[in-house]
């Protein structure tokens, strides 16, 4: 098939001149042209503005802002697509380069194909450097409560409504059952029974909440930093006929102070919290925690640095500041606390599936959520999703349940041993 020369075969020729390596993309671009791999996936170049990003912003900042903005999409499924690229997203993943040689030819094409100008502005989806805490996952769920978005989130999330890795014990379960699975291996591990005090600190819309006090018997406090999350919570334990055992506050776990707590949950909930916050959140836990009781911690770790956050998606939409750590930093801040690590439960290969369920819902549910969060936002979503998919898939990041337990003064843990009757 000869493909039509145009502004495509300029643009593929800058994405060569830029990344050094000849990228397995087609390129549709805005004036009909095409160029590139037939075998390959789609990009579509809607406009000229995408030019000028990648001319700004060379690498993968200047490509997300052009697709959270529309201004660049892919045909057929985005998650397949960013698998083949993969491989080519590595090379590109931070600015590279350029040569005063290099600069002069991308400026060249760029005037050949009218896309020189002034930078555009980012997206308004994009997280500037005060926004420390929100990120993609909180924008999503501060949007959420609305009465026009709790509809489609309550059908990508699932039943539960659970913003966390789910645990898919078999491969043909739903995505309620592996999220139903994840809650009863963590009841399990902190050894939940009738009476017991329970903490969820960072509780979200209630999941772990409505599981141990309907299914185990537990008396829970949760602790959430939305109010109208809140009132949703509460809502939900009433409709179970847990309301009198289960209390719901506003705040986070630095507002906790009426332990001791029988155990203690914190599922990907600590994300925004650096590296010093990590130890001062151990601490409290060590404090508020019982004697011989457990800790369960569910984070998403990974390895970027601070330097390389700001010119990626992650660390400009996704996780502001480097709010990634390494497993190592967790488990470190738990030992510097006084609370000793008893198991180590690597997720990684559950999150792809579990992305890929609220990612099917996503779409099913398109217009909805882009009419309840707006259509940046939802892009901002969809991508994020897709992305975080392939980095789980290459272990580029991962997510680990930590379990804790603080031991009694004199050594003693509280850990029963199998057929040990509880005391």
């Amino acid at each position: 098939m000869n493909e039509r020369p145009g502004v495509a075969a300029r643009l593929h020729g800058l994405l060569v001149e830029l990344f050094g390596v000849v990228p397995p993309v087609r390129i549709l671009a805005w004036d009909g042209s095409a160029a590139g791999s037939p075998d390959g996936p789609t990009v579509r170049v809607h406009s000229r503005k995408a030019v000028r990003r990648l001319l700004w912003s060379p690498g993968e900042l200047g490509l997300a802002r052009a697709y959270v903005a529309g201004e660049v999409d892919t045909e057929g499924d985005l998650t397949t697509a960013l698998r083949e690229l993969a491989d080519y997203g590595s090379r590109i993943g931070s600015a590279p380069a350029l040569t005063a040689a290099k600069r002069r030819e991308i400026m060249r094409t760029a005037v050949l194909v009218g896309a020189v100008g002034p930078a555009p502005r980012p997206p308004a989806e994009e997280l500037g450097s005060h926004e420390h805490a929100a990120g993609a996952r909180e924008r999503v769920a501060a949007a959420a409560h609305a009465q026009t978005a709790m509809g489609p989130i309550t059908d990508i999330l699932g039943g539960s409504l659970a913003y966390s890795c789910a645990w898919f014990d078999r491969a043909d379960i739903s995505l309620d059952e592996a999220q139903e699975a994840k809650y009863e291996r963590i009841c399990a591990d902190l050894d939940l029974r009738s009476g017991a005090r329970l903490l969820d600190v960072g509780c979200g819309w209630g999941g772990l909440l409505v599981h141990a006090a309907s299914r185990h018997g537990v008396e829970a406090v949760g602790v959430v930093r939305d109010a109208d999350r809140a009132e949703l919570v509460r809502r939900r334990l009433a409709e179970v006929g847990v309301a009198d055992r289960v209390e719901v506050r506003l705040g986070d776990f630095h507002d906790v102070e009426d332990g001791p707590y029988d155990a203690i949950a914190a599922l990907e909930t600590t994300e925004h919290l650096a590296p010093n916050d990590l130890v001062e959140y151990a601490a409290r836990v060590q404090q508020l925690l019982r004697p011989g009781s457990r800790v369960l911690h569910q984070q998403i770790t990974g390895q970027l640095s601070t330097e390389e956050s700001h010119a990626t998606f992650w660390g400009s939409y996704v996780q502001p500041d480097n709010r990634l750590f390494p497993l190592s930093a967790l488990v470190g801040a738990f030992d510097d606390a006084g609370l000793e690590t008893r198991r180590v439960t690597s997720m990684r290969e559950h999150y792809p599936p579990t992305l890929q369920a609220w990612l099917t819902g996503l779409e099913r549910r398109w217009d909805d959520v882009v009419e309840a969060v707006g259509l940046g936002r939802a892009r901002v979503w969809r991508l994020s999703l897709a992305l975080s998919t392939v980095g789980f898939e290459r272990a580029a990041m991962s997510v680990h349940q930590v379990l804790g337990v603080r031991p009694f003064a004199d050594g003693r843990s509280g850990w029963r041993m199998p057929g040990e009757p509880a005391q």
